[in-house]
């Protein structure tokens, strides 16, 4: 995908650090993401990928660094502060996380419930509801239960789910994660269309190649928990370090 840039990032991380212990799992992680654009991270297992971005939505506390969103600092925010920011943030949990016990028109309108109107959105809670389905293409799937549906159809739904606050910028982890190549180039696609047209900045954490060379405008490789790398899908694939090579190896 071509880059798509503006010169005041929607969200950036500096000098992020976190250490478990003696294992220090961010060590000095830098980010920007720039309004429209999809950017993506790629690690590999256990390299600070799911790390950093829990503390990026306040799940884990950095030891030091920055991480701004929209001109706010989310590590000196109070709670009710990080609350209202997060309505800005979508975010596709890996794995779906569903509600089991709820319908999927539910698990929809539990972040409506909260949120609706201090965002004063317009329309009624069915008709958001409805629009975010159709979004992804399961309208039908309303009144199904989570069980009911299938893994792919329970992304998608996590998407509408992620979608529904309508918000600016949507946090991806691992999009693909246990689905079928099929199934995996479908929610690929759909999250392209999505950022096309809402022009919303994504952020994708991945070790799906495949999804990188799709979705990406950019690409940072986490190694060493740093930034070790950075650019294009093709100049990445291109630079001969071997730590760089060996994300691109079959």
């Amino acid at each position: 995908m071509e880059t798509t840039r503006n010169n005041e990032p929607v969200l950036e991380i500096r000098d992020l650090r976190k250490s478990f212990g003696e294992q220090k799992v961010l060590n000095g992680f830098n980010l920007k993401l720039f309004k429209g654009e999809s950017l993506v991270v790629m690690g590999k297992s256990g390299s600070g990928k799911s790390v950093m971005i829990k503390c990026l939505v306040g799940l884990m506390q950095a030891d030091s660094g920055s991480i701004r969103i929209k001109d706010h600092d989310i590590t000196s925010l109070g709670r009710e502060e990080l609350d209202v920011l997060r309505t800005e943030i979508g975010f596709l949990f890996q794995g779906s996380a569903l509600y089991d016990s709820m319908t999927v028109r539910e698990n929809l309108e539990f972040p409506l419930r909260r949120h609706k109107k201090k965002l004063h959105l317009d329309g009624s809670t069915e008709s958001l509801v409805l629009e975010a389905l159709e979004n992804v293409g399961l309208a039908k799937a309303i009144d199904l239960m989570p069980s009911e549906l299938s893994g792919g159809m329970q992304r998608r739904v996590a998407l509408a789910r992620a979608l529904i606050l309508k918000p600016n910028i949507i946090l991806y982890d691992e999009p693909t994660t246990g689905l079928d190549p099929i199934t995996s180039k479908e929610i690929i696609q759909l999250m392209r269309t999505i950022q096309e047209t809402y022009n919303t900045s994504s952020l994708i954490i991945t070790h799906d190649v495949d999804c990188a060379r799709v979705i990406s405008n950019r690409i940072i490789l986490l190694v060493d928990g740093v930034n070790y790398a950075e650019g294009t899908f093709e100049e990445l694939l291109k630079n001969k370090d071997p730590k760089v090579q060996a994300f691109f190896k079959n």
